[in-house]
């Protein structure tokens, strides 16, 4: 029988099994976590050819973009500071949830803001933020060798963005690959510097928020959530 088709087990047991998952998934994560940091801060990345931590994790670890820049984000949240780890390790945090807290984590507050935002859902923990720090939404658009004509890309979390930058700032400070280790492979970054950009925040309400939250559900069949840009579109049409 195929070890995936699960059909054949008891109700109690794919419900422990699933959870047992679950549990060693997030020990995982946070071990994963861990190597991703030491690897960055090693920048062990550049003898295997590669410019920056994001474009090693996308072509050599096979992760998708999305998924190489938030575990990124959260691997270096947590070196700086280690309750990271153990919050994501016990299921106390998601990767979600320490991508959004990254930017605000300091050493006065981080014990208090990771307690504060434990076992909380990513809407929670971005209200919690919003009250915090009146953290607003972001509407940006991408760089310019990613725009589609007449499309505007809209989020409200802005963890890719952040990151790029920082990646565009280390590619541009960093010593070229060790040919030596990795002859005739040099990967250039795939991260530039957006050639016109524009940002605009702005607060909205409570009830602006939730029905816009509402539109996302009604469209998640057809758009990912995250694509706010195209939410708005539809529903200012409909």
């Amino acid at each position: 029988m195929h070890a995936y088709i699960l059909t054949h087990l008891s109700d109690a047991i794919l419900l422990r099994d699933l959870a047992a998952l679950i549990t060693r998934d997030r020990i995982t994560t946070a071990a994963l976590l861990g190597h991703i940091a030491e690897v960055d801060a090693r920048r062990l990345y550049l003898p295997a050819g590669y410019t920056s931590m994001h474009a090693y994790c996308v072509d050599e670890l096979r992760l998708s973009e999305d998924a190489a820049y938030r575990r990124i984000r959260a691997a270096r949240a947590a070196r700086e500071f280690p309750a990271v780890f153990a919050a994501v390790a016990e299921g106390r945090l998601h990767l979600a949830g320490v991508c959004l807290l990254a930017p605000h984590l300091t050493v006065e507050n981080a014990e208090e803001l990771l307690a504060a935002a434990e076992h909380r859902r990513k809407s929670e923990i971005e209200e919690l933020l919003a009250q915090r720090f009146e953290v607003p939404m972001v509407v940006r658009a991408t760089s310019a060798h990613q725009l589609v004509p007449g499309r505007v890309e809209c989020t409200a979390d802005p963890v890719q963005d952040q990151l790029a930058a920082e990646e565009v700032e280390r590619a541009s400070t960093c010593p070229a690959p060790d040919d030596q280790h990795a002859p005739g492979r040099v990967e250039e970054s795939r991260t530039k510097a957006a050639e016109s950009s524009f940002l605009l925040q702005l607060a909205i309400g409570r009830s602006t928020r939730d029905k816009l939250r509402y539109a996302q559900a009604l469209l998640s069949h057809s758009v990912r959530p995250d694509d706010v840009a195209q939410v708005l579109d539809r529903r200012s049409m409909s």
